[in-house]
């Protein structure tokens, strides 16, 4: 991507962004967390990818449902 696309679409797409945006969050939550006691680095490391499966997946599922993709 060369910018920012709008988390839209079908109904499973827009679950899926939306488990992305819960995902990111607690990607967030971790970090801080990690500033205070030990967190296994490759926790942060796998929440990261799993948000980017998301937002990928929701793309996919966009694509199948004809929806096209609005960039921001």
């Amino acid at each position: 991507l060369k910018g920012f696309i709008l988390r839209s679409g079908t109904k499973g797409a827009a679950l899926l962004h939306l488990a992305c945006t819960v995902c990111r969050r607690a990607e967030r939550r971790i970090v801080s967390l990690a500033r205070q006691v030990a967190v296994p680095p490759l926790l942060i490391v796998y929440i990261n990818r799993l948000s980017d499966l998301l937002f990928v997946l929701a793309r996919v599922e966009n694509k199948r449902g004809g929806e096209e993709q609005i960039d921001w």
